[in-house]
Parts: C-alpha cells; structure tokens; sequence
C-alpha cells in the first residue's frame, strides 16, 4: 500500500512524543497499510552506522526481533547497515516497524531498499516530513534523526564510529529526557568509539533484550524454542554438553571467530545462554 496520507500537527491523530520535542515537525507524510495510531504505540529506535560490522548486523537484527516480537514498535531511518538490519530484525519477529525518511514520502531511500520499504509498509509505515518531490539532501538526516528519536522513548545504538549520524539521534533524545542505550562493542574498533562513548557518559548498556524491554515494562517472549540459525544453534547443542570459553567453542565447532562472536552476542540477546568470567554456559 503506497497511498500517502498527512498528519498536521494540531490533528489529534499525531503523536504526542514527537509533539512534544522542540521541534516538531508541522506535519508528517506517512504510507503504508498500518494505522495512524501506529504512531502513537510504545517504540524504540534502533540506530547505527552505515558501515556496521557483521556482529554489528547480527546483534541489531537479533535485538530488533526480540524487541518486536515483544511488542515495541521498531523505528529506524531504512539507511544501509544497522538501520536495515533493525526494520529487518523486526520483520522477522513478526513484528511492527516504522522507517523514517530524509528525503520526499514518495521516495525509497536508499533505491537497494526498495523491496524492504514495500515490506515495511505490508505492516508497518514509512514516515517523512517532506512531501513527495523532495530529494535527499546532506542536511534532512541530521533533521530526519529528532523524529525518529523523538517517536520513542527509548534510542539504543548499536554500533557508531566518534562522528556518526547515530550520536546525533542518540543527542536528540537525551534533549528530550528519553532513554539512551548503547550495545558494548570491542575496544579496538572503531566503530565501537561512539557506543563505548556514549557508555562513558552514563548510557545504559545493553547485553540483552530485556535490558530494553524492562524500561517499558515488558518481558521478552519465550525463545527457547526459536531457531536463531545453523552456527548458533550448533554452539547451543555444544554448551549443552558442557560451559566452555569462546575461543573453546570456536576451535570445537571449525568456525570462524567473527562468526562465532556474532552467533554469541545473537544467543545472549536471546537469553539462551549466560556469560560468566569468561565461561559460556546454556541456560536453563
């Protein structure tokens, strides 16, 4: 469903979190075959870089479905990398999620997401702030970013290097008294800089969905009997048999250790297996 709808801000079907920041938008552009008051139901923003590492792609798209299938709206910027990875996490929770664009309604941007934007839109909206016509421009996404944070009460970013666009999402909200969230990441990247920064500065961490959910009073769903994929769910049948350190479980198991650091970061998010000075274990 492309048909574009408009919400002025004094209609009473605009949401009350994004009228309440600064500064609102006048109006907002939306498509998509969810309601209105989609925009007005409890959601997270989930951001990051561009650029992201495959752990970062496994940990946004691990977290987003859990946060989803939990019952948060999932709001991201539909930009490559993490913000794909969000609205596709989501999805696959089967759950809800809202784009936020730079750029005219009537655009899919970047043009790669076209079929995740028509997929959003089966369930979910894209959002803008611009009418149909208007082309990206540099400026619009620093200004896109104040809604998608101002949509929610909580912002986690995932991955971001010390000047990405994610900080700037993640200043929008800490403006407006929200929540800010960080995922850890590994001290020697550089695109951990913005995330362990923002840890530095009293952002909450995030190891789990229930880090996330617990700010709104929810409790993950029951994923003991999900499949998270062949290399976690191969690691899982391992520590079935015994705990075992990271570096045992990648030599046991001939992967990778990128890989294996993704599927572990996937079963923490997932609560299937616990860490403990420095042991994995299955939990229970």
């Amino acid at each position: 469903m492309n048909e574009q709808r408009l919400i002025r801000r004094r209609d009473p079907s605009f949401p009350d979190l994004l009228r309440a920041i600064h500064d609102p938008p006048p109006q907002l552009y939306i498509r998509g075959a969810g309601p209105s008051s989609l925009l007005k139901r409890p959601a997270v923003a989930v951001v990051g870089a561009r650029s992201c590492s495959s752990y970062g792609r496994s940990v946004t798209r691990s977290l987003s479905r859990e946060l989803a299938a939990s019952g948060l709206v999932v709001v991201s910027g539909m930009a490559r990398g993490v913000d794909g990875e969000a609205h596709r996490g989501a999805l696959e929770g089967g759950g809800t999620t809202i784009a936020v664009l730079g750029c005219g309604i009537d655009r899919d941007y970047p043009a790669a997401h076209a079929e995740l934007a028509r997929r959003i839109c089966e369930h979910g909206l894209v959002v803008s702030e611009y009418e149909s016509g208007v082309e990206p421009a540099p400026w619009r996404f620093p200004a896109r970013n104040r809604i998608i944070a101002g949509l929610c009460g909580a912002t986690v970013v995932v991955e971001a290097r010390e000047r990405s666009g994610a900080l700037i999402t993640a200043d929008f909200a800490l403006e407006e008294g929200r929540d800010v969230l960080a995922v850890p990441g590994e001290i020697t990247s550089s695109l951990s800089d913005g995330t362990n920064a923002l840890l530095k500065l009293g952002a909450a961490p995030v190891t789990c969905a229930a880090d996330v959910l617990g700010l709104y009073d929810l409790e993950p769903v029951d994923a003991q009997m999900r499949s998270l994929g062949p290399v976690a769910d191969a690691l899982l049948g391992r520590l079935r048999d015994s705990a075992l350190t990271a570096d045992e479980l990648v030599r046991a198991s001939g992967i990778e250790p990128a890989q294996g650091a993704a599927a572990l970061m996937e079963l923490e998010l997932a609560g299937r297996v616990t860490l403990e000075d420095g042991v994995y274990r299955a939990a229970l």
